[in-house]
């Protein structure tokens, strides 16, 4: 197999990177921006596949309808960025802020995060099955309907989200950060492994003491 081509490192632009910039970088192809501030750039509907976003500052930016199919994005600040209706197959998130994100409606097979903060985040009904998830935190998250079976949550929170409708099945949650436990969270984790402690807090929320 021959291998894949260098990507483009275009320059970062000395002020506040606009779309036209971006579109100049990516008119040959795919494109590694390392250090650009994109803070509220409108993105909407480029193509950015294969594209390499390094320690970008791109808050409130919004990649809608955009082409991000196996994109990765490193050390990142997307703090309340959109992504409504983004193509994101095998797109990778490590290290980054996303904050208040909002993946409405994305294409997301193979979409995977780690070591980030997706606080307060939207990410209704995505799936994460069979995904080692490392270090996530999904604080307050909106994860309904969201897929987890057979995944493992390494140091990861789930402290707060809304979990309505999520699935757990054989997921492995002993080193996750699950929040203050009543019983009527234990159905939302059913088939899933927790570990001692875990129970031991799920119990306790009965006033139950474990000896």
């Amino acid at each position: 197999m021959r291998a894949p081509l260098p990507l483009s490192e275009p320059p970062p632009p000395t002020s506040l990177a606009d779309r036209a910039a971006v579109e100049a970088a990516v008119a040959k192809g795919p494109a590694r921006f390392i250090g650009w501030s994109l803070a509220a750039a409108d993105l909407r509907e480029l193509d950015l596949h294969g594209c390499e976003f390094v320690k970008c500052r791109a808050a409130q930016a919004d990649f809608s309808s955009a082409d991000l199919t196996e994109a990765r994005f490193q050390d990142c600040d997307l703090n309340n960025s959109k992504w409504r209706g983004a193509r994101l197959p095998a797109a990778h998130f490590t290290g980054c802020k996303l904050t208040g994100a909002q993946f409405r409606e994305v294409a997301a097979l193979g979409l995977t995060f780690s070591r980030s903060l997706l606080r307060d985040a939207h990410l209704r009904r995505l799936s994460f099955r069979r995904h080692h998830l490392e270090a996530v935190d999904f604080s307050g998250a909106d994860l309904v309907g969201c897929d987890f079976r057979e995944a493992v949550l390494t140091e990861c929170s789930l402290r707060d989200a809304n979990l309505t409708d999520a699935r757990f099945e054989d997921a492995d949650l002993r080193e996750a950060d699950l929040g203050a436990l009543k019983l009527a969270d234990a159905g939302r984790f059913r088939g899933a492994a927790i570990s001692r402690r875990q129970a031991a807090d799920l119990l306790s929320g009965l006033g139950l003491k474990v000896m």
